[in-house]
């Protein structure tokens, strides 16, 4: 009697052929998707096997039968969106609300909402896609693409996740300056070292590390909902608000620019590599029923991680708007007088959004203490899309502290040198300058993911439906299309960063 195995392909085969009506057996009596040990297409399904996404945690969650009750599936497909979330709220989308708040008050509060809408629905979809054909975003562009486009497709993820983690850096630094009064460059030097750190942090656990970054930033959301809902000093015009979120414009100078910053952070390429290979984490069945659950709850797991997340940012937004739009200095608790310009690192002031609330040491300490923890958990998934994308594209597996240290290093190198020519004053200019590499990058992660889920022949009955393709293909048109409107903006700031000039 012969030794067979069944592969994972295998079975959505045979799934799809029962559902079809198709015969279970092949020509030879076998099982269908089951081959005999040694033959060719049992060492093809081994090499697949060898490149699962993020092996170490690939289907080690386990999950209920599908008739199991609503809270049973829930505590067992929520995590995947919260942990990409985190890059929802890193120190680039602080750093970027905070500067479209201090330049145009609500102006670009409507980029904030269309900009988190967007990304819900990527990300639905991102999640759509691991959990139907059991592969990631970077594994299906190498498995279903020409192989010359390997590497261009890698590089640009590359450096997509290399300007993200450029924000983790600065924001990091600035929150090691607010502590401990470290020099901005040295601070910035200082989270190089962070790979040490990340290793002590994992070793507690995922979920353990997620839970205390959330706590911290539901802290700072409790205090922003009661200033803005509580204080009288600190609230915002309603009317003001509802008018600039549905009334799109881009009429000032300097908005584009900002805008695009604010969909880089937001929309995040490297965020769809991830959230495609997590869902894999989870370890259900393959039949129709059980997948549908599986997209459903990912789903509601998407949708209400990111509208926390829009929530936040907005919240951001809008005291920055009210504390530092149009003024010149700011009187917090004990008369102090915190005088500050156009060209302010808004980032360096921005725990004076809970002063009026807090005091000013208070809100020094807590600001900084989440800013660094939310750095350090974007840090996390930062080096898991990392991971993903190399090993997806290339088939390449190094450590993750290995591939931590790289990342950082081309990370930490450009920040010292523009900090060591320019001096402090270019923190939120690099921050910006880094999301809009980040929306630069977007629409080649972003259209391979729509082309694959919009297509039978990859998804069968699972493709994308009405509301998906029209909301997945507009947000990537539109989004491309802000793109190379602002590209020009794009240039000259990036060369405004570069030479201070």
């Amino acid at each position: 009697m012969g030794v067979y195995y069944l592969s994972y392909e295998a079975v959505l085969c045979v799934d799809a052929r029962s559902a079809a009506g198709a015969p279970g057996m092949t020509r030879t009596g076998e099982p269908r998707g089951i081959e005999p040990l040694g033959s060719p297409q049992a060492r093809a399904n081994a090499e697949i096997r060898s490149h699962l996404s993020l092996d170490s945690v690939h289907s080690t969650v386990e999950v209920p039968h599908h008739r199991a009750g609503f809270w049973e599936h829930w505590r067992a497909f929520v995590g995947p969106a919260i942990l990409v979330s985190v890059g929802y709220m890193d120190p680039g989308n602080w750093g970027t609300d905070l500067q479209a708040g201090a330049q145009f008050k609500y102006g670009l509060l409507w980029v904030v909402g269309l900009a988190s809408l967007m990304a819900i629905f990527m990300q639905i979809i991102s999640a759509r896609l691991g959990v139907v054909t059991g592969k990631d975003l970077a594994q299906c562009c190498r498995d279903w693409y020409p192989s010359w486009t390997r590497w261009p497709n890698w590089l640009m993820s590359e450096v997509a996740i290399g300007a993200c983690d450029l924000a983790e850096v600065l924001g990091s630094a600035v929150a090691l300056n607010l502590l401990f009064h470290i020099p901005l460059l040295w601070a910035v030097i200082i989270t190089g070292l962070d790979v040490l750190l990340l290793l002590t942090l994992q070793s507690f656990g995922m979920r353990a590390i997620e839970a205390v970054v959330l706590l911290l930033i539901a802290t700072i959301a409790v205090c922003y909902f009661i200033e803005i809902f509580v204080l009288p000093q600190t609230q915002p015009g309603s009317w003001e608000m509802a008018r600039a979120l549905l009334s799109p414009h881009l009429r000032q100078s300097g908005m584009a620019y900002v805008a695009i910053g604010i969909i880089g952070a937001t929309v995040m390429p490297h965020n769809l590599y991830l959230h495609s290979a997590l869902v894999q984490s989870r370890k259900f069945q393959k039949d129709a029923p059980s997948i549908r659950r599986a997209v459903q709850f990912n789903t509601l797991d998407s949708v209400a991680a990111l509208t926390v997340a829009f929530f936040v940012n907005a919240a951001i937004l809008v005291l920055a708007a009210s504390v530092f739009f149009g003024k010149t200095s700011v009187t917090v608790p004990g008369g102090q007088v915190i005088r500050f310009a156009a060209g302010s690192d808004w980032i360096r002031v921005a725990y004076l959004t809970l002063a009026p609330l807090l005091g000013t040491a208070a809100a020094s300490t807590l600001f900084a203490v989440a800013l660094l923890a939310s750095g350090q958990s974007s840090t996390i998934t930062g080096t898991l899309a990392g991971q993903v994308v190399m090993e997806g594209f290339m088939h390449w597996r190094i450590k993750p502290w290995v591939r931590r240290l790289i990342t950082r290093t081309l990370a930490v190198l450009p920040a010292v040198f523009i900090i060591g020519v320019r001096g402090n004053s270019s923190i939120i200019d690099l921050l910006t300058l880094s999301q809009v590499v980040l929306a630069l990058q977007l629409p080649f992660a972003m259209f391979p993911l729509l082309h694959f889920t919009s297509s039978g022949k990859r998804m069968g009955n699972w493709k994308n439906g009405p509301l998906l393709l029209a909301a997945g293909w507009a947000s990537a048109i539109l989004i491309t299309s802000m793109d190379v409107y602002g590209l020009p903006d794009s240039i000259k700031a990036a060369w405004h960063v570069i030479t201070g000039g």
